[in-house]
């Protein structure tokens, strides 16, 4: 199934229904249960959010009962104030405690990044003043491993595989429709995206922590791109573990983080999303950046 930017919900599973939006390529994804339906990321700013929350009214399966952050980046939680707001107060937002934690830390960290280099030059994004205007509202259910959400008979697992894309990551899980919505542990439109805060060593270990739960009939869902499946999950996570693998050699034979680019070969273009892969990872095996090359 070929899903088009900004035409509301489509059916991807047996009551699973996914959106994408083309304004920072979102999905959004809803669990349709005997109740509701439960709403998994909420998008990018208040305004965006009252654009999801209309879809889901024009689709018809029943009101947001509950609603669930992949991990804590802005382009999947500003708009959970919206969601209560327009959902009620009542609605929880589940989400892994080290995400919860880390929501206003993070919001702030985009929201910085937004006035430095969009609100001088509108024309990098019309919409930041959405951005930089949205309230910012951190989930409030939260848990450390494994935890399951009722929506009406239907069972909905929350799990956290690991650390990957960030350190809160959980991939939710319906194991009557078998699928998987793995947030940005997982990038169907391109390379994952490495940023500051994420594990690139720990990553695709936390990959086949899920993937284990699927089989070659399951439905995987990125936080961004079309839907996919299982080998299409093993292959991203092999490139993965393919650039831990690097970092590690590299940090091993005393390779300045300077020459890393050049000194391996990368299964993607060392571009922005790439970015953070290599800070990230030299750190992790405690080399400063200003060492170049030598542990600390």
């Amino acid at each position: 199934m070929k899903i088009e930017y900004d035409t509301g919900f489509h059916e991807v599973a047996d009551g699973v229904w996914m959106a994408r939006y083309a304004w920072h390529d979102v999905n959004v994804t809803l669990v349709e249960g005997g109740d509701g339906v439960l709403l998994v990321d909420t998008h990018s700013s208040a305004e965006a959010a009252r654009a999801v929350l209309a879809d889901v009214r024009r689709l018809g399966r029943g009101d947001v009962l509950a609603i669930v952050n992949t991990h804590e980046h802005f382009d999947h939680v500003f708009g959970n104030a919206t969601a209560k707001a327009v959902c009620g107060d009542n609605i929880p937002i589940y989400a892994t405690r080290r995400a919860a934690e880390r929501t206003p830390v993070s919001a702030e960290l985009f929201k910085d990044r937004y006035r430095r280099e969009h609100a001088a030059d509108p024309t990098k994004d019309p919409r930041t003043s959405e951005i930089l205007g949205t309230p910012v509202l951190p989930a409030d259910h939260l848990f450390d491993d494994r935890m399951t959400v009722d929506i009406g008979g239907r069972r909905v697992e929350l799990v956290h595989p690991g650390r990957g894309h960030t350190a809160g990551d959980l991939v939710v899980w319906v194991p009557d429709a078998n699928v998987m919505q793995f947030g940005d542990l997982l990038e169907a439109t391109g390379p994952p995206v490495y940023i500051d805060d994420c594990y690139p060593l720990e990553w695709a270990s936390a990959l086949d922590s899920a993937l284990a739960l699927l089989d070659a009939r399951s439905v995987v869902l990125a936080g961004h791109g079309q839907p996919a499946d299982l080998t299409w999950a093993r292959g991203q996570q092999l490139e993965i573990a393919s650039a831990a693998d690097s970092i590690r050699r590299l940090v091993d034979e005393g390779a300045p983080m300077a020459l890393a680019r050049e000194a391996a070969s990368w299964p993607w273009p060392l571009d922005w999303r790439f970015s953070g892969a290599l800070q990230a990872g030299y750190a992790q095996l405690g080399v400063r950046a200003s060492s170049a090359g030598g542990r600390s």
